[in-house]
């Protein structure tokens, strides 16, 4: 393995995780924010028990669930443009619009104040949209490593979770007397880091999958390779690669040429970005229709992209409806516990700022276990890589089949975080921000795993983001349901907390559609072998 893909792989993990996913450690920052005097003026003096005057800042609560509400409906909504975008024009351009946006973000907030609090709004969305351009062009790193595609995804998916403790780090430094201005000066800084990576360590299109021999990616990436001889130091010959420009004319040529590789991971369907392997034109034809004639006496259905589904008909499948289902009840569990996460702790603590402070503290240092969690959930995907298959099961048969177990114990794991979310009992928190980032780390890299091995690879960025931008939606509700416990409930959320567990029962139909889909193609299979042997 080359040093510049172990070098890819290890800046691209640091970035995920010091930056991609900062805005989900929203409760840190909001500790800053308060001890600042952000949206302060909306804190009112209110009467309490026997008559004591206490101050209600239920009001300022209101503003910071808002903040958070709109930017993770704009980290998961703008998925979806950011995966069009990435398709369309590749690595270099969506990092540099990302990079774009996180350093927008970062000035907005190192240059709010208790004044201007309202700047707040555009720069949480901006951090949230520039961090999933990160992740998105990152996914694609897991194509360098093959068989281990998965647990990469995952991996990363974790490290997003887990920079979420970014903000901790900010919080702690804001504690030592660092401002915070400072702080987000600095990270505003980083940005030539992240254009350095942009052009010296990524491809400008796509990795393609699966990978090419002697593939080289770089600042002179996004062109065709020709093998070409040069002689090394003892004399000996050597194949290496030498990138020269693509010719439409060739392109036209190719045309009539089999697709010998599947394209680019998360690449679209732009052919001045893929790579084919050539072979004499009548020789092709001569395969094709004999191809054709056997695929129609044995009713075998295409392998290669003449065959895959249209990008209608994974959006009208059942395992995409399902499957945003099961994402889309959990993400809401997940958003609501986090954007009310202070004022829960205020609620329990009976506003004592110490013991707010410890379990703020220890929410966020427990969002750092994400990048240890995630490939747990992609070792359980990769489980079956490299063992012998049953007779006719095709890869993806086998991957859907080990996908079974990861998607049934997200679902298990969301279910026993919700309860114990529920319990208003202070130190079983501990254990909720156990179980949140264990499932937080399962249901992302989950999600990518899923979306990656159950539909066409060339329809990945268009279906990732659109997964993402519907479940942002319907997380959407969760400032409803915030405003219905402010008011209707009287502060306390145990009934809303009994719902949103009951709705999270319904992520337990995916592994179930997945588990019942895989045993009837088993079936129909085990019931072809039979015949083929009885004749």
């Amino acid at each position: 393995m080359s040093t510049r893909r172990c070098l890819t792989f290890a800046t691209g993990l640091v970035e995920c995780l010091c930056f991609a996913g900062a805005v989900f450690g929203w409760a840190s920052l909001v500790f800053v924010l308060k001890g600042e005097g952000y949206f302060s003026y909306l804190c009112v003096n209110a009467t309490g028990v026997n008559e004591t005057q206490v101050l209600d800042c239920s009001g300022q609560d209101e503003q910071f669930s808002l903040i958070f509400t709109i930017a993770s409906f704009m980290n998961n909504f703008l998925t979806l443009p950011s995966g069009f975008l990435f398709d369309q024009f590749g690595t270099t351009v969506a990092r540099l619009f990302g990079i774009f946006l996180h350093t927008m973000g970062t000035l907005m907030v190192a240059f709010s104040t208790s004044v201007l609090p309202n700047l707040l709004f555009p720069a949480l969305s901006l951090l949230a949209v520039g961090g999933i351009l990160f992740l998105i062009t990152n996914m694609q790193v897991g194509n360098l490593f093959g068989s281990r595609r998965s647990t990469i995804i995952t991996l990363y998916n974790g490290a997003f979770d887990s920079s979420s403790a970014l903000f901790l780090v900010i919080k702690l430094l804001h504690e030592s007397g660092i401002s915070l201005r400072a702080s987000f000066l600095f990270l505003s800084t980083c940005s030539v880091i992240h254009l350095l990576r942009t052009f010296f360590l990524l491809p400008r299109n796509f990795f393609p999958y699966p990978l090419p021999d002697h593939y080289t990616y770089g600042i002179t990436c996004g062109k065709s390779e020709t093998p070409i001889s040069e002689v090394t130091a003892n004399g000996n010959a050597k194949t290496t690669m030498e990138e020269t420009p693509l010719n439409k004319d060739d392109l036209v040529e190719q045309g009539l040429c089999v697709q010998l590789h599947v394209c680019a991971a998360y690449c679209g369907k732009d052919q001045n970005t893929a790579r084919y392997k050539t072979i004499n034109k009548s020789h092709i034809l001569s395969f094709l229709l004999l191809y054709f004639i056997v695929s129609s006496l044995l009713s075998l259905s295409l392998p290669w992209s003449l065959s895959e589904k249209s990008f209608r008909e994974c959006l009208l499948s059942r395992f995409f409806v399902w499957h945003l289902l099961w994402l889309s009840v959990m993400q809401l569990r997940h958003y609501l516990f986090i954007g009310t996460l202070n004022p829960m702790l205020q609620r329990m603590t009976a506003g004592e700022a110490s013991l707010v402070s410890q379990y703020t503290n220890a929410f966020a240092v427990t969002q750092l276990c994400g990048v240890l969690c995630a490939p747990w959930n992609g070792l359980i995907m990769d489980r079956h890589k490299g063992k012998p298959r049953a007779a006719g099961e095709t890869e993806k048969e086998a991957d859907l089949r080990a996908s079974v177990l990861s998607l049934f114990l997200t679902s298990l794991q969301c279910v026993l975080f919700s309860v114990c979310a529920s319990t208003p009992y202070l130190p079983l928190q501990y254990l909720t921000f156990i179980l949140q980032v264990l499932n937080r780390s399962f249901l992302y890299g989950g999600n990518a795993a899923f979306i990656s091995m159950a539909f066409p690879s060339c329809h990945f960025g268009k279906l990732y983001g659109l997964v993402m931008a519907l479940s942002a939606v319907f997380s959407l509700m969760q400032y409803p349901c915030f405003a219905l416990v402010k008011g209707a409930l009287g502060g306390d959320p145990l009934y809303m907390n009994i719902g949103l567990t009951l709705l999270s029962l319904l992520a337990f139909i995916h592994p179930l559609s997945v588990y019942l889909h895989c045993r009837q193609v088993s079936s129909q299979r085990a019931k072809i072998n039979a015949i083929s042997a009885s004749s």
